[in-house]
């Protein structure tokens, strides 16, 4: 979304109480989260590990999914779980809701309390969401309605992949106002990146925009904040160095890029998690962290 929604931020301030649902028990109270990266070439495919399978259509799935004028949100992969989260105030914990059009995964709401409950124990707790998942039918009625300066067409949008929010404050425009300078330095920690950055337009194609929230999950969150990245940037630094490994928190984690133009086996570490995404373009990213200590 562009400045338009922030007007209308304030026109919604009126209701921003009315929706507000502050609960005590949070998972982010009291986290603190000191993170130092590290990069470095990782080693050769590990000995005695797993072996998965990698089909073509992982590369159209997934948290680091590159969407933006040149690559549209592939088939199938809008999101399929969005609810309103009017109907679910169990959802709205330590944020408000613009109106009671906003729509998020359950499972994205819940990683956004988190993060506000963190700033909360700052004292920064006027968010306001503006804007969140969005229907290709929706963002081709806002396209209609602002026009190519304001909106992107329906199909390229990252609202439509449900993993971006448009975040407000009550106490002004993001820029200036608390919530905004919190995010700006914080929201990386718990796996979001500020998308459209004031210095990356020429890279993006998309104008500053301070309120624009994607999520792509840590460890990738703390490399690119750590580079001062965009998406475009990260996806082609993996492409280039093939694999690398991060240090998060005393955490190593490895991280590598694999083309795919068929199916195809890979191996990975037989001890800890995986995840797998596409980057909506070549190949995917599988990243190994170790076991989380109970």
């Amino acid at each position: 979304m562009k400045k338009w929604l922030f007007w209308l931020g304030v026109a919604g301030l009126l209701t921003y109480e009315l929706v507000r649902n502050i609960t005590e028990d949070t998972a982010g109270h009291g986290r603190n989260v000191e993170i130092q990266v590290q990069t470095a070439m990782a080693d050769e495919s590990p000995k005695n590990g797993q072996r998965i399978k990698i089909l073509k259509d992982h590369i159209y799935k997934g948290n680091l999914l590159l969407v933006n004028k040149n690559h549209p949100v592939p088939a199938g992969g809008e999101e399929a779980n969005a609810v309103f989260l009017s109907k679910h105030q169990e959802l709205v914990a330590g944020f408000g809701l613009l109106d009671r059009t906003i729509q998020l995964s359950k499972d994205m709401a819940q990683k956004f309390s988190t993060m506000v409950a963190a700033a909360e124990q700052e004292g920064v707790n006027r968010f306001l969401i503006t804007s969140g998942y969005r229907s290709h039918v929706e963002q081709g009625q806002l396209y209609k309605q602002m026009g190519a300066d304001y909106a992107m067409p329906a199909g390229y949008s990252e609202h439509n992949l449900g993993l971006s929010i448009d975040i407000g404050s009550a106490q002004g425009e993001m820029d200036k106002a608390p919530e905004g300078k919190w995010l700006k330095q914080n929201a990386w920690k718990y796996g979001f990146i500020l998308r459209y950055p004031k210095n990356k337009t020429d890279i993006t194609g998309i104008q500053y925009e301070p309120w624009h929230f994607r999520y792509v999950g840590l460890p990738h969150s703390a490399v690119m904040q750590e580079n001062e990245w965009v998406l475009e940037e990260y996806l082609d630094y993996l492409r280039d160095r093939k694999s690398v490994t991060v240090t998060v928190d005393h955490s190593t984690c490895s991280i590598s890029y694999y083309p795919v133009t068929q199916s195809t086996t890979i191996e990975i570490p037989s001890s800890g998690r995986y995840e797998i995404s596409g980057n909506n373009v070549d190949g995917v990213i599988v990243t190994v962290c170790p076991d989380r200590k109970s």
